[in-house]
C-alpha cells in the first residue's frame, strides 16, 4: 500500500497551524496527495477540474459577498445597531437564543443557505448582540467584544450543524445511510433523520445555556466592577 499519499493530510494539518489561506492550503494538499499517488499532471488537473464544476454550487457564497460589502459601506451595520436600540424587550441572551431556534428550524427544512456567516452574522447578528451587550456594560472590553463576536459565529454554526442533520435530503444523511449500508446495516434516511433530532435538541440546550452563562457573566463583570 502506497502511504505516500497521506502527505497531504500533513500539508492540511501544517498549513492550518501557519495560518495560511485556507484555499491554498487545500489545493496544496490536493496537488501533492495527487502527485505522490503517482497521477500525471493532467489528469489531476482534469480531476481538479471536474470536482470543482461538480462543488461549484458551494462557490454561490462569493456572489453575496459584495452585495453584503456594499450594504455595510451604506451603514448596514449601524442601522443593525440602532434597530437593536430600538427593541427594549431584546436581550443578549433573547436575540442569541432566538437567532439558534430560527437557524435550526430554517436547516431542519432544507434552508441551510437563508443565513450564514457572511450574509446574517458579521453584518446583521454581530452587531445587535454588541448593542444589545452594550447595555449591560456600555464600555465593553475589546476582548469580551472579540468574544461576543465569536459567541454569535458559534450560535450560526450549531443551529446549522445540528438542524441540517434533521432534513432526510441531506448529503450528509445520505452518506451516513450509505456507510451503514456498506457493512450490512439498512437504515432508512427517515430514520437517521429521527434519531437525529434529540440531538439538535439537546444542541439547542446546551448552546442557549452557554448564551445565559455569557450574558451573566457580562452582568457579574459589571456589578463587580461598580464594587471595587
Amino acid at each position: 500500500m502506497n502511504g505516500w499519499p497521506l502527505l497531504g493530510v500533513a500539508v492540511i494539518a501544517l498549513g492550518f497551524v501557519l495560518r495560511f489561506n485556507p484555499v491554498l492550503v487545500v489545493v496544496t494538499a490536493a496537488i501533492t496527495s495527487g502527485l505522490l499517488s503517482g497521477m500525471s499532471v493532467p489528469d489531476l488537473l482534469t480531476l481538479l477540474g471536474t470536482s470543482f464544476a461538480s462543488s461549484r454550487i458551494l462557490l454561490i457564497i462569493v456572489m453575496t459577498l459584495p452585495a453584503i460589502g456594499l450594504l455595510e459601506r451604506a451603514g448596514l451595520r449601524e442601522h443593525a445597531r440602532a434597530w437593536m436600540e430600538r427593541l427594549r424587550g431584546m436581550t443578549l441572551a433573547r436575540l442569541l437564543i432566538g437567532y439558534l431556534l430560527g437557524r435550526q428550524l430554517l436547516s431542519m427544512i432544507g434552508l441551510q443557505s437563508v443565513a450564514g456567516p457572511a450574509q446574517t452574522v458579521r453584518p446583521l447578528l454581530a452587531p445587535m448582540a454588541e448593542a444589545a451587550a452594550a447595555r449591560i456594560d456600555p464600555d465593553l472590553p475589546e476582548d469580551e467584544r472579540d468574544r461576543l463576536r465569536a459567541l454569535c459565529a458559534a450560535t450560526d454554526n450549531v443551529g446549522l450543524f445540528f438542524g441540517e442533520d434533521v432534513f432526510i435530503a441531506l448529503g450528509a444523511v445520505l452518506l451516513i445511510q450509505g456507510f451503514y449500508s456498506q457493512h450490512g446495516i439498512e437504515l432508512t434516511p427517515l430514520s437517521i433523520a429521527l434519531w437525529a433530532l434529540p440531538t439538535a435538541i439537546a444542541a439547542f440546550v446546551v448552546h442557549g445555556v452557554r448564551i445565559a452563562l455569557f450574558q451573566r457573566h457580562l452582568r457579574r463583570r459589571v456589578a463587580t466592577r461598580q464594587e471595587t
